[in-house]
């Protein structure tokens, strides 16, 4: 194990030290870092999203922090420790690739990742999940989770036959979310349709090999951009942003994507 390592190892238990510690750090649980590592990843992602590796890196480091808090919390409980951890996932990589350290073999990219589904379908039956949807994490990313659900169910060949399909199944969601609409049938029903129309959109993008997640992701970053290019615009005027009506923000928001456009 690296001396860099071993610090951070070292970082960890002196901070959940029961008497020397921080007492922030000796009052969290599993549970309670659950909520920090997702952010943690979620803003890996974000920072390859902006391709800045000085920000990946702290981002990485920030990330394997939450892997060695919930390890030490582990070993606190005489569970399993960081090194298991580590043993483990080596474990499975090298169980996950045998045409790689058992038997080398030259496959594919799409053989070598239905061998990867194949090895991770028998694990999840080795340990007693027999559906075809099992193990699919309810912690994901909603739009993550609608594609992976689709995937799966795809296996089994439950699945629409192309994106075409998936386009006619979109325009019916749409039409029966709207009659909720008109219908006024209720926030219960309306958000129920909603999810149906979203979880078609997710798998539509499935079938066009596009990631929601990740286009859901960057049209925020996009909308952030603009509005932020919008307020600058206004305070520059000496306009209160609530006193613009619908035309003003219009010219502001065509004035924001033509500045996006322009040559740098």
């Amino acid at each position: 194990m690296s001396d860099s390592l071993q610090r951070l190892l070292g970082i960890m238990r002196a901070l959940r030290d029961p008497q020397s510690g921080c007492a922030w750090d000796r009052e969290q649980t599993f549970e309670s870092i659950v909520p920090h590592t997702l952010e943690e990843a979620h803003e890996l992602a974000e920072a390859i999203a902006a391709c800045d590796p000085l920000r990946i890196r702290d981002e990485l480091g920030d990330l394997l922090f939450q892997v060695v808090f919930l390890a030490r919390i582990a070993e606190e409980r005489g569970l399993f420790a960081f090194d298991d951890v580590a043993r483990g996932i080596g474990e499975k990589l090298v169980r996950r690739h045998p045409h790689v350290f058992a038997a080398p073999a030259e496959l594919s990219a799409a053989e070598q990742t239905q061998a990867w589904e194949t090895f991770k379908e028998n694990e999840r039956r080795s340990v007693g999940e027999q559906g075809t949807l099992d193990g699919v994490a309810r912690a994901l990313p909603a739009l993550t989770r609608a594609v992976k659900l689709g995937k799966r169910a795809a296996r089994v060949r439950f699945d629409w036959p192309d994106a075409s399909g998936m386009r006619l199944k979109l325009d019916e969601e749409l039409g029966e979310f709207e009659a909720t609409l008109a219908n006024d049938e209720g926030p219960a029903r309306q958000h129920d349709e909603l999810g149906d129309l979203l979880f078609v959109i997710a798998n539509w993008a499935r079938h066009l090999k596009l990631d929601p997640e990740a286009a859901l992701r960057g049209t925020n970053a996009k909308f952030e951009r603009r509005f932020d290019h919008m307020e600058q615009a206004a305070a520059a005027a000496g306009t209160p942003l609530m006193s613009l009506d619908a035309q003003a923000w219009e010219r502001l928001w065509q004035g924001a994507k033509a500045a996006e456009r322009a040559p740098r």
